[in-house]
């Protein structure tokens, strides 16, 4: 007789999905509101804090192609949020930068960030979130402090 296998609510992959799907799906709706697409959102942020220049380190900084940031990088200059700039060390070279509305934005999108994650988060304790962030990252091979795309 053969074991009757798992069945799709016993994989936490599932539960994972789901929960990403629940956070993610409302953010974008948020996001919408303001003409802007979580991946958009993504490289507004990384240039607005500076954690990311170009569209290469971008992309490695939010762990996608050098391709898909570019086309992001063509729609967010053509909503006149952000600009391609010659990089003053390097003539081959250009900088990612956030026009004035740009620049504005961001601090209104990153209040959606923070109460959607509100939404989801704010029933674990703040330990348990820490906990939470550092079981996520340990899975997906980032340790704490690491720029995303340089674990080991």
């Amino acid at each position: 007789m053969t074991a009757t296998p798992n069945g799709l609510r016993d994989h936490l992959g599932y539960w994972l999905r789901r929960l990403s799907d629940e956070v993610h799906g409302r953010f974008e709706k948020e996001l919408a509101r303001h003409d802007v697409t979580v991946s958009q959102w993504a490289v507004l942020v990384t240039v607005h804090r500076g954690d990311a220049t170009t569209t290469r380190e971008v992309a490695r900084y939010v762990a996608i192609d050098a391709g898909a940031v570019s086309r992001l990088v063509d729609r967010l200059a053509a909503k006149g949020l952000m600009t391609r700039e010659p990089d003053p060390a390097s003539r081959r070279s250009l900088r990612l930068a956030l026009t004035p509305a740009g620049r504005d934005l961001v601090p209104e999108l990153a209040a959606i960030a923070d109460r959607n994650d509100s939404h989801f988060f704010d029933s674990l304790t703040p330990h348990q979130r820490d906990q939470l962030e550092g079981w996520i990252r340990r899975l997906v091979g980032e340790a704490p402090g690491d720029a995303p795309g340089t674990s080991t």
